[in-house]
C-alpha cells in the first residue's frame, strides 16, 4: 500500500472531494513501466483536476498530477530499466490517466524521459511542465530569429510558473526582460530572477483599435492570451515573434488586428508541452539542465506534501500561487 492523493466523485450530487488515501499497487492502471515517485507540481490543469466539479478529469476515482519524477521500479520496456531516474510531464496524464499526486506511478514508456545530466528529480519538478513550455517557448523564438541584444522580451503573467522560468532563463541567456505582473508585491522577486523592467498588467490590458503601436518588443512569451495578447502584438518589432502559452486572460485575443502580420511580419507561435515529440522534449530538458541558473531556480520554489494540495489546488486556479510548487509525495 502507498499513499495517493484520491479524487473522488458524488454521483448524486455531481461534487468531488479529493483526500490522501492508501493504495495498492493493482489499483493503478497498466502500462509498461513502474515508478517510485519522488516529486510532482502543481500546474492550473491539476487545479483543475482537484477542484470542485474535478475540471479535466472524466473517470473517477482518479489520481491527479500532470508530471512528476523519480525512479523505475519495473519495466517491460526495453528503453527502462529498474534504478533509471525519469521525467515525465504531458500526454494527459494526470486528467485522463493517473498521475503523479502518488508514491508510486504506471505509465508508458513512450511517455517518459530521461533525466538530464546535471538535474535530480527534484530540481526536474521545480521546473516541470510550466519550465518546460518556457523552454519550449525560447527555443521556438530562437528558431525564429530572437538573439540578445536586440531589445527588450517581455514576458506575460511573469510571476507564475511558466513566466518565472522564461525571466530566469531569459536573462542567463543575456537577454533584457521586461516582466508584465498585476502585482506590484512581485517586482523585488522579478527582480531577483533577472528582470530588468516590470511592466505593470494594467498598461497592456486596455483595448483599442489602433492598427499599430511603436515598437517596444524584441520578442514576447504570453500566458495571458485575451486584449493582452492583442495589444502586445500591436508593440512588436518588425520581425518578431510571441510564442504563445496559455489563456489566463480569455481564449479569444480581443482587440487583434491583422496588421501587426502583414505590416511587421510578426509571427505569432503556438507552443503546446502535452504532445511534443520526445526528441524535441530531450533537447528541451538538455537546455534547462545548461541554461538555467540553479539558484534562480530555488529561489522560485515552494515546497509541499500530498496533504496541502487540495488548497494549492484552489490557490492556482485564484492566481495565489507564485513561482513553482515542488511536492515531496513521500514527506
Amino acid at each position: 500500500m502507498f499513499k495517493a492523493l484520491l479524487v473522488e466523485k458524488d454521483e448524486d450530487s455531481g461534487k468531488t472531494s479529493a483526500s490522501v488515501r492508501e493504495i495498492a499497487l493493482d489499483d493503478l492502471p497498466g502500462a509498461e513501466v513502474t515508478v517510485a515517485v519522488d516529486y510532482s507540481t502543481v500546474n492550473y490543469k491539476d487545479g483543475l483536476c482537484i477542484g470542485p466539479g474535478g475540471g479535466l478529469v472524466r473517470k473517477y476515482p482518479h489520481v491527479p498530477g500532470i508530471d512528476f519524477a523519480g525512479t523505475v521500479e519495473a519495466s517491460s520496456d526495453h528503453r527502462y530499466k529498474p534504478g533509471d531516474k525519469v521525467v515525465l510531464t504531458g500526454w494527459r496524464v494526470g486528467e485522463a490517466h493517473w498521475g503523479g499526486y502518488a508514491q508510486k506511478a504506471r505509465v508508458k514508456a513512450d511517455w517518459l524521459v530521461p533525466l538530464s545530466e546535471g538535474l535530480d528529480t527534484r530540481a526536474a519538478m521545480a521546473v516541470g511542465t510550466a519550465g518546460l513550455t518556457a523552454m519550449l517557448a525560447i527555443m521556438a523564438l530562437e528558431d525564429h530569429g530572437l538573439e540578445p541584444g536586440h531589445g527588450p522580451v517581455l514576458v506575460t503573467g511573469a510571476a507564475g510558473g511558466v513566466g518565472s522560468v522564461a525571466t530566469a532563463i531569459l536573462a542567463a541567456l543575456g537577454h533584457e526582460v521586461a516582466a508584465v505582473t498585476g502585482r506590484p508585491a512581485q517586482e523585488g522577486y522579478l527582480r531577483g530572477l533577472g528582470a530588468s523592467e516590470i511592466v505593470p498588467r494594467d498598461e497592456l490590458t486596455e483595448i483599442t483599435r489602433k492598427p499599430l503601436e511603436g515598437e517596444r518588443w524584441a520578442g514576447c512569451i504570453d500566458a495571458v492570451a485575451g486584449a493582452m495578447l492583442g495589444r502586445v502584438l500591436k508593440q512588436m518589432k518588425y520581425g518578431t515573434s510571441v510564442a504563445a502559452i496559455g489563456l489566463a486572460g480569455g481564449a479569444v485575443i480581443e482587440g487583434a488586428l491583422i496588421t501587426p502580420f502583414i505590416l511587421r511580419g510578426v509571427n505569432l507561435l503556438g507552443i503546446d508541452s502535452v504532445m511534443q515529440p520526445y526528441a524535441n522534449r530531450v533537447r528541451a530538458w538538455q537546455r534547462i539542465a545548461r541554461d538555467l541558473p540553479m539558484d534562480k531556480l530555488e529561489a522560485m520554489v515552494q515546497p509541499a506534501t500530498l496533504s496541502d494540495l487540495p488548497q494549492l489546488g484552489r490557490d492556482i486556479l485564484s492566481g495565489q500561487v507564485k513561482g513553482r510548487v515542488v511536492v515531496d509525495v513521500n514527506a
